[in-house]
């Protein structure tokens, strides 16, 4: 039997939360909080399966221009709940980072965001990249100022990575559910040569059994980066 490939560097583009929720007859926030919970259970579940690096697209700069009664839902969602992400991922040995710009964050959100990334630093069993205020073209331009700053005027791949947010290896399968088949700005430098899925689930449903569903289809793609495949 053909063994199982495992991506390295999942990536999740977390959408479909208020629709969930709208489809229900209640108010989007009830979305973001059943998402919110899945999250939690999902997490502990793709490190489990052997995964070793999940980046997920918790909140875009774009994100800001909801309404603020759901802006706001959502930074005190995040604030509650970082500490239970926090005790998921220390009992799993995961460290916690976070991708985003720090402006418009409001403060307390970024302290404990900080002090996430502080308490879980020496864990090394996996990475749990948390993007919030994420935009893929703001990441770039703002490695691309660092690059300048230091009157470089010539850089390698490899060295432009160590500039962006966050230092990572490429993303290795990007999933969006929801259905929607685009990726709004996420990691367009790291998913280069990703493989994509688009379930139309929407996030609060997507469980342990999509996630296998998901595997399963990544394990019939043909990765050839370019090359030709041997016949």
């Amino acid at each position: 039997m053909k063994k199982e490939k495992i991506p390295n560097h999942v990536g999740i583009i977390l959408d479909g939360n208020g629709r969930w929720a709208q489809e229900r007859n209640k108010d989007r926030s009830y979305g973001h909080k059943e998402g919110f919970k899945n999250l939690k259970t999902l997490t502990r579940y793709i490190f489990d399966r052997g995964v070793k690096i999940l980046s997920v697209y918790a909140f875009s700069t774009e994100n800001f221009n909801r309404s603020e009664k759901e802006v706001n839902y959502l930074m005190n969602l995040f604030l509650k709940g970082f500490k239970g992400v926090e005790k998921e991922c220390s009992e799993k040995d995961i460290k916690i980072v976070f991708s985003g710009k720090k402006q418009p964050l409001p403060d307390k959100v970024y302290k404990e965001m900080k002090r996430v990334e502080e308490n879980t630093k020496n864990n090394s069993s996996g990475i749990f990249n948390i993007c919030i205020n994420y935009g893929s073209q703001y990441e770039i331009i703002d490695a691309i100022n660092k690059i300048i700053k230091e009157n470089k005027k010539e850089i390698t791949k490899e060295e432009f990575n160590k500039y962006l947010y966050k230092d990572l290896p490429e993303i290795d399968f990007l999933i969006r559910t929801s259905g929607e088949q685009r990726i709004s700005n996420f990691m367009l430098w790291q998913s280069a040569y990703a493989e994509f899925y688009f379930p139309k689930t929407y996030f609060p449903d997507f469980n342990e059994k999509e996630f296998d569903k998901a595997i399963k289809i990544y394990n019939k793609r043909d990765r050839r980066f370019g090359k030709i495949k041997n016949t």
